[in-house]
């Protein structure tokens, strides 16, 4: 089963002319995401990853509802931001 999940941008790195890298938290696991898929995503954004790479940018509402799903799921507390 694979599952993709929605995380925060929190910083972006353009890593060449046509690639860029965001660091990304999951529920403040910071994880570094490739992004070349979606140019159009920012900081503040949240996307859904997938093995490294983010698939799409989604609206945060849809992000924290699904958010909470996996909190209830799993009993982990994905919505707890970065402190940094």
């Amino acid at each position: 089963m694979c599952l993709a999940v929605p995380g925060k941008i929190i910083e972006i790195t353009e890593v060449d002319e046509f690639s860029k890298s965001a660091k990304v938290s999951f529920g403040g696991a910071i994880k570094t995401i490739d992004t070349s898929f979606v140019p159009e995503a920012k900081v503040g954004d949240y996307i859904i990853a997938h093995v490294g790479f983010a698939l799409s940018v989604i609206d945060e509402d849809e992000a924290k509802k699904t958010l909470k799903y996996l909190d209830e799921m799993f009993g982990l507390d994905s919505t707890e931001e970065n402190p940094n």
